[in-house]
């Protein structure tokens, strides 16, 4: 399946980005940890050149530990500031403003020069949809400040956030880009559920996936499902539905809702730390690169 979903209201959104840079100082960017190339919206890099960075490697806790701190030496090498969070439970989250004052110390140090005091960092929070930017907002100011919901597409418009005196953030729609280049990368976001599922043939992204599961931890879906591998992903799905009772009227099997079952696992983090993505895959590519 061919994995594309570019709705009109995103180049609204990169048109009003594009208006708001020069007003910014700072750009938090979040990007899943399970995936965290695929899950970068390329068209950042050229909307943030010359401003600070910060990547923030979101659900982390649903990634493999080893993996993050790769991603992490991985984004550091291309001149980024980045942290581990989970802004669920909000871990990792107290640890930003420090790392603010880092990102933006030369831009500090240069007012003080100037004479300006106690002007706010300005920050655009940037990500793809349903990566978790509105539920990081919220943790961050410890407050609910934005919508926030477990789909894409929730955030429509732009909103600034005063969280103190030091810092104010610009919240910004999800955005995708107009066309994956690689097949993989739309393919992952639907995995991560980053792309709308309505538009989604379920069963298929349910196979693709479980190709997927089998290449990187086959132990993880046998151990939840209580099944043996099958030698193609359909008769995988198959198994997972006869053994979680996912029956239509009669004996026939419900596909679809096995198809669901397996998906939300994976999003949830019911299948354990899964990482779909390490950086030594990324050859021919530059750590830099993620710099822009």
């Amino acid at each position: 399946m061919n994995y594309q979903w570019y709705p009109g209201h995103m180049t609204k959104a990169k048109r009003m980005m594009q208006e708001n840079i020069k007003l910014i100082d700072l750009i938090i960017e979040l990007v899943d940890a399970r995936a965290p190339l695929a899950s970068r919206n390329p068209d950042i890099d050229e909307l943030g050149k010359g401003k600070s960075r910060i990547v923030l490697l979101n659900k982390a806790d649903l990634a493999e530990v080893s993996v993050n701190r790769q991603w992490m030496n991985y984004f550091e090498a291309g001149g980024c500031h980045v942290l581990e969070v989970n802004s669920r439970t909000g871990a990792g989250v107290k640890g930003i403003n420090h790392v603010v004052q880092l990102a933006c110390a030369e831009k500090i140090a240069r007012d003080r020069r100037r004479g300006i005091v106690n002007r706010p960092v300005r920050a655009m929070v940037v990500g793809i949809p349903n990566v978790g930017k509105s539920t990081f907002i919220n943790a961050f100011a410890g407050k609910a400040c934005t919508k926030t919901g477990n789909k894409p597409g929730v955030t429509k418009g732009k909103q600034w956030i005063r969280l103190n005196k030091t810092l104010e953030l610009l919240d910004t729609p999800g955005i995708l880009w107009p066309k994956f280049e690689d097949s993989q990368v739309g393919m992952r976001l639907a995995f991560i559920g980053s792309i709308n599922d309505e538009i989604i043939i379920m069963e298929e992204l349910a196979c693709d996936l479980l190709n997927c599961l089998r290449a990187v931890c086959p132990d993880a879906v046998t151990a939840r499902y209580g099944i043996e591998w099958r030698e193609n992903a359909a008769d995988m799905l198959t198994e997972i539905a006869r053994s979680r009772g996912c029956f239509l009227k009669g004996e026939a099997l419900d596909l679809k809702k096995a198809a669901g079952m397996l998906t939300d696992d994976f999003r949830a983090g019911r299948l354990g730390r899964i990482s779909l993505e390490r950086p030594a895959q990324q050859t021919g590519k530059r750590a830099s690169e993620s710099e822009g």
